[in-house]
């Protein structure tokens, strides 16, 4: 496959407003994050690998030692000291997640694993409610894999049909076609909110009224869109808002579902045992209340207090700032890499978050992505969980250069120098 340079639609328009230069200090928000100062192959890391994990700041990491140190017990049931301790700080990480999202109310917090088991406890509850025989669920060409496997799994499961909202070759959500697929028997409609593989920003507001005036419920993967971009779900008012710890500069194995009040009490639980009952017998199991009754067994105490702790820290910053910031190194980003020949950049979409995902004329996206590596710049390679997108889009893969908030001009060069190095290699 031959690619060309991208065209001129490749310019960027910035996702949020500009703000004088001097508000973001990047140098002090990278002094807390001890990693980003160690070597790799004795060059300076230069981490451009975001999309798939966060690195983690000190204040996250001392969190959570904090807790191992002074307060580890299992919360909830105790009546000692330290249950009480451990639990005050369980419940205050809920708490501070739903100042974040400004949800109404704590109790429409649920913590799980991450997104994907957040969707797939959503699919396998409310979908199951809702779903039934010639019924369909509409997802979009973009969807990371998690966002697609349980909608399958439960149409399969169902009689049901999975629907497809296409996109443009940009990778921007058509919106007219995706109205057009919103019909009697669409029950549920499944939506990222940034693309991983794209960057794209799709207009939640828009897609949901949409969707909400033809009664449909809206479940957002936000795993992305968490955050680059503000996730204010009484704003959106989404049914449900998944995202991940690990995506948001917070520990892995803890993520958040958000689900509207009255969704979450008609749910039935997903799994038992532990903290989701209020009694057991062999006759009968009277469940707990939301949100305990989606949190079978003992949960992952210190990685909600390691969120906590990332919210804490990242809400502390100016973030207007310093999601400036990250669209001025897009900008950057994306007029540097749309320079080197034989390069063309995909996805395209206006407003887009800070994912710069591109081919390289004949050269596998895996052996740039392994030249990139031995000069210390990190980055992903293939499908991104997005198979059906790369279909759509007639490639197998692309390579990705994802950016966080402490991510440099200085970084941006260094992954050009890499290019260049790549290109006269493969020449």
């Amino acid at each position: 496959m031959r690619v060309h340079p991208s065209p001129p639609e490749a310019d960027v328009v910035t996702l949020h407003e500009s703000v004088p230069p001097d508000a973001f200090d990047v140098e002090r928000v990278r002094r807390d994050f001890p990693i980003l100062a160690r070597p790799v192959r004795g060059k300076k890391l230069v981490y451009l690998d975001s999309a798939a994990t966060t690195q983690k700041p000190r204040q996250v990491v001392e969190a959570m030692a904090r807790y191992f140190d002074q307060e580890n017990a299992n919360v909830h049931r105790g009546v000692h000291f330290l249950s009480e301790r451990a639990t005050e700080a369980y419940e205050g990480a809920r708490e501070r997640v739903r100042k974040f999202l400004n949800a109404r109310h704590a109790s429409e917090i649920v913590f799980v694993r991450g997104t994907t088991e957040a969707l797939n406890l959503v699919a396998f509850t409310f979908g199951r409610l809702r779903v039934g025989v010639g019924d369909e669920v509409l997802l979009t060409a973009m969807e990371h894999h998690s966002n697609i496997v349980p909608w399958q799994m439960l149409c399969a499961d169902r009689g049901a049909k999975l629907v497809v909202a296409p996109i443009d070759d940009r990778g921007v959500l058509l919106l007219d076609e995706l109205e057009k697929r919103i019909g009697p028997r669409t029950k549920l409609l499944g939506v990222t909110h940034v693309s991983n593989a794209l960057g794209t920003v799709n207009p939640l507001k828009q897609i949901v009224a949409l969707a909400h005036a033809r009664g449909v419920p809206v479940v957002v993967d936000g795993a992305q869109g968490a955050p680059h971009v503000p996730a204010d779900v009484r704003d959106l008012d989404c049914d449900f808002y998944a995202f991940s710890g690990h995506k948001i500069y917070g520990p892995t194995g803890i993520g958040v579902l958000y689900g509207k009040a009255e969704h979450l009490e008609a749910m039935p639980p997903w799994q038992g045992g532990g903290d989701m009952i209020l009694s057991v017998s062999f006759e009968k199991t009277t469940y707990n209340r939301v949100p305990y009754k989606f949190e079978a067994g003992t949960p992952n105490m210190a990685g909600a207090i390691g969120l906590g702790a990332a919210l804490d820290w990242l809400e502390a910053l100016p973030r207007e700032a310093a999601w400036a910031h990250e669209d001025e190194l897009l900008a950057y980003g994306t007029e540097a890499l749309s320079r080197i020949r034989g390069l063309r950049l995909v996805g395209t979409a206006p407003g887009k978050a800070a994912v710069l995902s591109f081919v390289f004329e004949d050269i596998h996206p895996h052996d740039i992505g392994t030249v990139l590596d031995r000069e210390g710049v990190a980055i992903r390679t293939g499908h991104h969980c997005a198979q059906p997108l790369m279909q759509r889009l007639g490639i197998a893969a692309t390579a990705r250069a994802s950016l966080g908030i402490y991510n440099t001009r200085g970084e941006i060069d260094a992954l050009v120098a890499g290019l260049e190095k790549v290109r006269r290699m493969f020449a």
